[in-house]
Parts: structure tokens; C-alpha cells; sequence
């Protein structure tokens, strides 16, 4: 299919971008199916648009941006999954929109779930949901979950499922990248808006010199961050790139989240302000497929074995 990443950003803007922060889950969910993303990266062979890692960045950076909450990036890794494992018939189901999530982000929104796939380095399997149980989380826009399931159909063991495992991992942390830079944006333009507005000593604060400063600081951080990101999504980078890119994108949007309501004054700590919900969903990313920490040891580690 021929479509490039600034069409489907657009395309997803105008459905998301619309309807405010936060907007409905299930009307979101219907929209995601109907526009067919689920299918983005799904081989044509196997009736899907057979698009590259970039363009699901493209639509995850988009739903960050409006904070759509949903198991989104869950139920697009239990899809490529499904699509390299030739499980055809839970595959359609699974494009159609029926609900899946995943372990390896904390069984995303289980609880509208029908299967969980069930991943490790030596074995991965999809079972069916019997129930579940809410972990606590900051975040309002996703839910995190236990799941108990039964009826495993196993789809890879031994090496097979090591390189699955991988290459879903690799997934998961370019989708919390995409998603990650998109709400940075959002926080970022809407901290903007607010400086050009909000007066003090009649004069509006964006007329501030150290105000501008921070800003600009964090506007470098954000663009250098989304250059990384798009070069990363074409390019073909190890898990250890991939994983330094989760950490550096995710903690800049908890950076800027956290300058934002800074920069909001008061009216930022409240309740009632959206800044808090990109603090939190900044807080989830970060921790969500493995910290800073663990990235930026596995990039170090990497970096210095084939220095050697």
C-alpha cells in the first residue's frame, strides 16, 4: 500500500486530535478497527496493508498525542505475532478489532481481553482469558492487569521463539517511543499556548527570557528525540538500539512533562488540568518493556562487546 508516514499521521490526527485528550476508549477502538491500522503491518499475503515499523510509529505517536487510552499497542504486537506464527483464524479475529493483550506489557486493558499471548525467551504461546485481576497503576488511560488463562496453543519454543521474542520486544519499544514523543508534543504545544496567554506583570509570560530559555530547551530535546525515532523506525537496529531509543525517548517526555506543570504555575498541579495525564503516562512508558536503567546498561554492554 502506498501511503507515507505524514498521510497517516494526518489521518490519525484528524481522528483523534478532534476530540480532546483522553477520548472515548470504545468509540477510539472502533475507530482504530474501522480505519484498519490493526492490519498495518500485516503481510498482504495475509490480508493486511504490509507496511513498515514506521507506520505503526506513525499511529502510536499520534494516539499518544491525544492520550487515547486502549491496549492498543498490546493487541498490534499479539498481531505480528499471530501473522509470523501463521495462526490465520485468530489473526482475522484479532484485525477485525476483538480484543488481545499481552504479558509483556502487563496484560494492557485485560479485562476487555478474549486472549493473552504469552511470551518468553524459549516459548510463546496464546491462551484464552478465563479472568483477571487490576494491578494498581498512576496511569488512567491504560490498565494494567493479572491474567489467568487456559487452552495454550503454543506457537514457537526453542530458537524460533527467542527471534520472535526479539523482534516483538523491539516492537514494543518503538511503539512506547512513538507514543512517548507524541504526548511530549502535545504537553509541549500545549505548555506553549498557555506561556502566550497567561499575564503577569501585565505582560504575558512567554515574554520571559528564562521562560524562553526552558522552553527552547525542551523543544531541542523533543526534536532531536523524534529525529532518533524516525531513523530508527526505517532503519534496522539491534534490540539494544532500540532499547537505548525507549530509554532517551521516554525519559524526555517525563522531562517534559514535568517542566510542563512547572510551567503551568499553580493551575498545573491540579486535578482538573490535563497536565497530570501526561505525567502519569510519562511514568507508565518509562517503566512499561524495561527502564532506563536496563537499556542503557544493555546499549553499554552491546556497544563495548563489538568494540572488542
Amino acid at each position: 500500500m502506498s501511503i507515507n508516514r505524514v498521510e497517516l499521521q494526518d489521518s490519525a490526527r484528524k481522528a483523534f486530535g478532534e476530540n480532546g485528550l483522553v477520548p472515548d476508549a470504545a468509540q477510539s477502538w472502533t475507530n482504530l478497527s474501522d480505519m484498519g491500522w490493526f492490519m498495518m503491518t500485516v503481510p498482504e499475503a495475509q490480508g493486511g496493508l504490509g507496511m513498515g515499523a514506521d507506520a505503526a510509529a506513525a499511529i502510536h505517536f499520534e494516539l499518544g498525542r491525544a492520550l487515547v487510552p486502549g491496549p492498543a499497542i498490546a493487541h498490534m504486537l499479539v498481531i505480528e505475532a499471530l501473522a509470523a506464527t501463521g495462526q490465520d483464524e485468530l489473526l482475522e479475529r484479532a484485525m477485525s478489532g476483538e480484543v488481545m493483550t499481552t504479558d509483556l506489557c502487563h496484560a494492557l486493558d485485560a479485562d476487555t481481553a478474549s486472549h493473552i499471548l504469552l511470551v518468553s525467551d524459549d516459548r510463546i504461546a496464546i491462551a484464552r482469558i478465563v479472568s483477571v485481576a487490576p494491578q494498581r497503576s498512576w496511569d488512567e488511560t491504560r490498565g494494567l492487569f493479572h491474567a489467568v488463562a487456559d487452552n495454550e496453543t503454543v506457537l514457537a519454543t526453542g530458537k524460533d521463539a527467542k527471534a520472535l521474542t526479539d523482534r516483538l520486544r523491539a516492537s514494543l519499544l518503538l511503539m512506547l517511543s512513538a507514543d512517548s514523543l507524541g504526548g511530549a508534543g502535545a504537553a509541549l504545544a500545549m505548555t506553549i499556548d498557555y506561556l502566550k496567554t497567561r499575564r503577569q506583570f501585565d505582560r504575558p509570560l512567554a515574554m520571559f527570557q528564562a521562560l524562553k530559555h526552558r522552553v527552547a530547551d525542551l523543544k531541542i530535546a523533543h526534536s532531536a528525540a523524534e529525529a532518533l525515532l524516525w531513523n530508527r523506525a526505517i532503519g534496522a537496529p539491534t534490540l539494544a538500539e532500540i532499547g537505548a531509543l525507549k530509554a532517551h525517548c521516554t525519559t524526555t517526555y517525563l522531562r517534559i512533562a514535568e517542566e510542563t506543570i512547572q510551567l503551568h504555575g499553580g493551575i498545573g498541579l491540579t486535578q482538573e488540568h490535563p497536565c497530570h495525564l501526561f505525567l502519569k503516562r510519562a511514568f507508565l512508558n518509562c517503566a512499561l518493556g524495561g527502564d532506563a536503567d536496563y537499556w542503557e546498561e544493555q546499549a553499554g554492554r552491546f556497544a563495548m562487546e563489538n568494540l572488542i
